[in-house]
C-alpha cells in the first residue's frame, strides 16, 4: 500500500489550532555522551497526553456529519480512547471506547473525565475488535481504529512532519510500534522528506509483532504480550499501517523491560520529561542500538506521557542510579 505524503500536509491543516505543535528537545550532557545530536519530540505534552489525538481528531473531522451522528467508537490500551472521547467532544457526538478491564487509572479518569461511555474486556482472552464490531453495529456507531485507517495514520504523520519542518538535517528517526500507525505516518512523511531518511520502529521484545511479520513478510499473530509498556500490548500489526511499514520502515529494534525503565529515567534526568513506558520505547531503542543507526542526528519520539505516579515512581526508583552512565549498545536491529 502506498499514501500520498499530501495526505498528510491536508492532516496537518486540520490540526492546526487543534493538536499543540509539540516541542523538538535536545540535551548538551545527552548529545557529548552519545557523540551525536538527539532530538526529542515530546509528545507526552500533547493534549490528552499523548500523540493519539490527532489521528483520532482527523479521523472524526473528516467523517461527514450522518456518520458522526450516532456516535463513534472505537477500541483501545487506553490513549486512543481518550483522544477520541475528547475528538467526539469537540464535535459534539457520543463516543464508545472498548478498553481493558485492567486499563491504568490515570488513563481511565481521563476518558471518564471527557464523558465517553467505557466498555472493558479481558486484555489476555478478550476479542477487542470482534466486540467494538458487535457494538458498533448494534448502536449503528462509526468505528475510528487506534491505527488501521488512512485518516489516523496520516493524522499521526504530522509528529514526523514537524519534527522533519524543525529539524531537516534528520539522518533517522526512532518512534515505537503498537499497532503500527505512527512508524507508518512517521515513515510516509520521512519519505516525502528524504527517501534517504531512515525510520526504525521500537517495540518491547514480548510484544515483537511487527518484527516477527516484518520478518515473514505477513502479519503473524503473537499470544498476548506481558509488558509494562500497555500501549503496545498488540497481538498482531493493523493491516493498513503494516502495509505501508513493509514498504517504508527501515527495520524493527526489540528492547526488554528494563530497558524501557531506564529509558523513564533518561527521559526525567536529561530531559525533565515524564514518559509512560510505552511512551519511552523509541528513547530506549535509541540506546539500544545507537552505534547501529545512520551517522547524524536522530530524532526520537516520546509518544505519550499518562503514566499513574506509583508505576512512574517504582520505575524510577530501580533504575535512576544506573543511568549516569549509557549502557552497553548491540546489535538487535532486524
Amino acid at each position: 500500500m502506498t499514501m500520498p505524503v499530501q495526505h498528510i500536509l491536508t492532516a496537518v491543516e486540520t490540526l492546526r489550532g487543534v493538536a499543540a505543535r509539540t516541542p523538538m528537545l535536545t540535551s548538551a550532557a545527552l548529545n557529548e555522551l552519545v557523540g551525536r545530536t538527539v532530538w526529542v519530540k515530546a509528545e507526552n505534552q500533547q493534549r490528552t497526553g499523548s500523540f493519539k489525538l490527532r489521528g483520532a481528531y482527523n479521523a472524526v473531522a473528516n467523517r461527514r456529519e450522518q456518520e458522526r451522528h450516532q456516535g463513534v467508537i472505537g477500541g483501545s490500551s487506553g490513549n486512543h480512547a481518550t483522544a477520541l472521547a475528547l475528538a467526539a467532544r469537540e464535535f459534539g457526538v457520543p463516543a464508545t471506547v472498548v478498553v481493558p478491564g485492567d486499563l491504568p487509572s490515570v488513563k481511565r479518569q481521563a476518558i471518564e473525565t471527557l464523558g465517553a461511555r467505557i466498555v472493558t474486556y479481558d486484555r489476555h482472552s478478550g476479542r477487542r475488535e470482534a466486540l467494538v464490531h458487535e457494538l458498533a453495529q448494534r448502536g449503528k456507531l462509526t468505528i475510528v481504529p487506534s491505527a488501521d485507517h488512512e485518516l489516523v495514520i496520516a493524522g499521526a504523520g504530522t509528529v514526523g512532519w514537524e519534527m522533519l519542518h524543525e529539524a531537516p538535517d534528520l539522518k533517522s528517526l526512532l518512534v515505537p510500534v503498537g499497532g503500527g500507525g505512527l512508524a507508518a505516518g512517521t515513515s510516509v512523511a520521512a519519505a516525502g522528506h528524504d527517501p534517504s531518511l531512515r525510520v526504525f520502529g521500537v517495540e518491547p521484545a514480548s510484544a515483537d509483532d511487527t518484527h516477527r511479520s516484518l520478518r515473514a513478510g505477513m502479519r503473524i499473530p503473537i499470544p498476548a504480550p506481558v509488558t509494562i509498556a500497555d500501549g503496545l500490548g498488540h497481538r498482531e500489526p493493523a493491516r493498513l499501517p503494516f502495509a505501508i511499514n513493509q514498504r517504508l520502515l527501515a527495520g524493527v529494534i526489540t528492547i526488554a523491560e528494563q530497558e524501557i525503565s531506564a529509558a523513564m529515567a533518561h527521559l526525567f534526568r536529561h530531559f525533565r520529561l515524564v514518559a509512560e513506558p510505552s511512551g519511552a520505547v523509541a528513547f530506549a531503542g535509541l540506546l539500544r542500538a545507537l552505534p547501529q543507526l545512520p551517522d547524524g542526528p536522530v530524532g526520537v519520539v516520546v509518544s505519550g506521557g499518562n503514566v499513574d505516579w506509583n508505576t512512574y515512581r517504582t520505575q524510577l526508583d530501580h533504575t535512576m542510579p544506573r543511568t549516569e552512565y549509557l549502557p552497553d549498545a548491540a546489535p538487535v536491529l532486524h
